[in-house]
């Protein structure tokens, strides 16, 4: 028999924050809860946020841990690691103390949108590159989930566990939630 990745489909409500502040992007209402079980970790485990921005103001309860950091190079969003995730990722939590159970991934979709955000079009994060480094610092049996336009290339390293296409209400472009979860060092 062959090994078939995951799939599905979700129709999610708009990104809305706790403080009601507005934001270019942000998780969709719905994304975080779904997106942490396929990467199977509980909300009790540390999960890195990369482009994380403001995931720490995302409202529903199941999405954002208490033990969850964001790994982002806008200062204003004050993250917990000040970091450019296209020269490496860090490999565990702010304390020091423990491996990530998961990564969750939501760069900018094209250097086109890159250009919303302080760090800028030439700063855009491609997502084969995340999605690598990713899986050089993460655990063996740990996943990396990617909200994208494009599915990345799955790393040797890697197995590729799911897509789910995702859309934001009518006349919106639909974007892909992929799952990669590292299997060798």
């Amino acid at each position: 028999m062959s090994y078939r990745p995951i799939t599905d489909f979700w129709f999610l409500a708009r990104c809305k924050y706790k403080d009601g502040s507005k934001r270019y992007g942000g998780y969709l209402g719905g994304f975080l809860e779904r997106a942490r079980r396929l990467v199977g970790a509980s909300i009790n485990e540390p999960v890195l946020h990369i482009c994380g921005g403001n995931a720490h103001l995302y409202p529903y309860a199941g999405g954002y841990g208490a033990q969850d950091e964001r790994l982002d190079l806008d200062v204003a969003v004050k993250p917990e690691h000040l970091w450019d995730c296209s020269v490496s990722i860090p490999h565990q939590t702010f304390r020091g103390s423990e491996d990530w159970a998961g990564m969750i991934a939501d760069p900018p979709y094209s250097a086109e949108d890159a250009k919303q955000y302080a760090p800028g079009a030439d700063k855009y994060p491609s997502p084969n590159k995340i999605v690598s480094l990713a899986c050089k610092v993460l655990p063996v049996g740990r996943k990396i989930g990617i909200i994208h336009y494009i599915v990345p290339a799955c790393p040797k390293n890697a197995k590729f566990i799911a897509c789910v296409g995702i859309v934001c209400g009518f006349n919106n472009r639909i974007r892909a939630f992929s799952v990669y979860e590292r299997i060798s060092e």
